[in-house]
Order: structure tokens, then sequence, then C-alpha cells
């Protein structure tokens, strides 16, 4: 009897750990400064969200939707894998977004898991429809009191084209001077994007390593397999900086492990 009651216990406490490491959603903030941001951008806030796979965070993906509006963001970034190509359930992941662009202007590019379902048309027009800005390899202007800067998009490499060319596709008729934000769903092409001298990237894809060990990292990317360079957080190299989100949901393997689902939030702020 005693054995059988502390195996209960034992279950009940890996479901409870397992539970709110997959569930419990944390927001994490960066301050970037550049003297390259203009005045009317000081403070512009910026909430990304990536990696959903399908996932459901509350009713109507309620605990998700208000983490995200508690963050009062100026813009909301999606980067890619909000569907999963095993457990295809587009409408989970829409709840989400329709009540998104009524926070702030959402700008999205794909993920690998978009370009494997052969669905990326479907997608595209389902979010242009409620109002979302898709950046297939494109660029747009955000301006403020005569100011700009570019929000850059580029598809996953997945489509055929490497990461270079999606770049100089996206960037061709923009003004390299101005200060340029980069949504791009893999940050194992970090060289890429520092070769191309782009002044912020935020990325995914890495689900952060999967499971983190303290004071070591993740231990496994997609991408980039075991101990993987960017799993998540922060990386510089000469003029560029890249934010690596842990991202919110699973794939293949369905459990994170001290390593909670996040969402970024990024400020702009001129030096």
């Amino acid at each position: 009897m005693k054995k059988l009651l502390k195996l209960i216990i034992f279950i009940v406490v890996v479901y409870i750990f397992l539970y709110v490491n997959n569930n419990w959603l944390v927001t994490t903030e960066y301050v970037h400064e550049s003297d390259k941001i203009p005045a009317s951008f000081d403070g512009f806030k910026i909430t990304q969200v990536t990696d959903l796979h399908d996932a459901s965070f509350g009713e109507n993906q309620s605990r998700l939707v208000g983490k995200v509006r508690a963050t009062n963001p100026d813009a909301i970034f999606i980067t890619g894998d909000l569907v999963d190509s095993r457990r295809y359930d587009l409408e989970n992941s829409l709840q989400a977004v329709r009540q998104f662009v009524e926070i702030a202007d959402v700008y999205y590019v794909i993920g690998n898991h978009e370009v494997a379902l052969n669905l990326t048309d479907e997608i595209y027009a389902a979010l242009i429809e409620i109002g979302v800005h898709v950046l297939p390899n494109e660029a747009l202007l955000l301006e403020s009191n005569g100011e700009q800067i570019v929000i850059a998009g580029i598809e996953d490499p997945l489509m055929g084209q490497d990461v270079e060319q999606s770049i100089d596709q996206a960037m061709q008729n923009i003004n390299k001077d101005l200060f340029t934000i980069l949504l791009s769903h893999r940050p194992e092409q970090f060289e890429a994007y520092v070769k191309k001298d782009i002044d912020l990237v935020m990325t995914g894809h890495a689900h952060g390593g999967q499971i983190r060990v303290p004071f070591i990292g993740g231990l496994v990317a997609p991408s980039q397999g075991m101990m993987p360079k960017y799993s998540a957080g922060i990386f510089e190299e000469q003029q560029t900086k890249m934010v690596v989100n842990r991202g919110l949901g699973n794939s293949l393997f369905p459990y994170r492990i001290l390593n909670l689902p996040e969402i970024y939030v990024i400020q702009l702020n001129k030096k």
C-alpha cells in the first residue's frame, strides 16, 4: 500500500511539473538601444510571439492574449510555426491572432512547419483577411512624425531560396541607412544576418533547446542538433543583434523541461 501511495504521489508530482513547464507563460523584456533609432520611435514597444505550434493557452487562447495585451505593444511580431505540420489546426491559432490585431498592428513570417504543410497560400490568405501584415521576402516602412524604420520579413529556406537571397529580395527597394528589424524564423542563420548588416533580428525555431539545464542552456534544437549555439536569448556580432525567443509550443518532442513558454517584449530606445 505504501509503495502504491508513493507511486501515485510521484505520478502527480511529475504531472504537475510537466504541466507547469508547458503552460506557465512568461514575459522576457529586452531594451534595444541604437543611435540609428529615430527620436519618434524612442520607446516603441514590440511583442514577439513565435512557435505556437497549434498549442492552446486557455479557452479561446485567453491566457496568451491576456499576456500579450498586458505588454501594451505598439506592434506584434509573429515569427513562424504558428501551426504544426503534425496536427494542423489553423483555426485554433487564428483564435489568438484575431485578438492580437485588436491590440496592435501584427506582422508575420512563416516557419518551416507552414512550408512543410504546403499550405502557405491558404495560411497567408487567412491571415491577410483578418488584418495581418504578411511579409514574404518583403519590407515595409513604419513612419512617425516624418521619420522611418524598416520592418522586413523573409520566408523559410524550405521555400527554396537561401537566406541571403531572401534578404536581398526583401530589401531591394529600401534605404539601407534606415534602422531595420528583420523577422526570420531561424536563428542558426545568424551569420547571414550579420553579413547583410541587419540591425535587429527576431527569430524562434529553437524551442529554447527543449530541455534547459542550468548554467548550460538548451540541449537540442531543430536544425542545430545537440547543444545548440542559438537556443535562447540575445546574440551580438558587429552591428547585428539577434533575439532568439524560446517560443510557446512543442512539436516532435511533446514536453518542455525547465523551459517555460515565452513571449518577448523588445523596446526600442534611441541612444
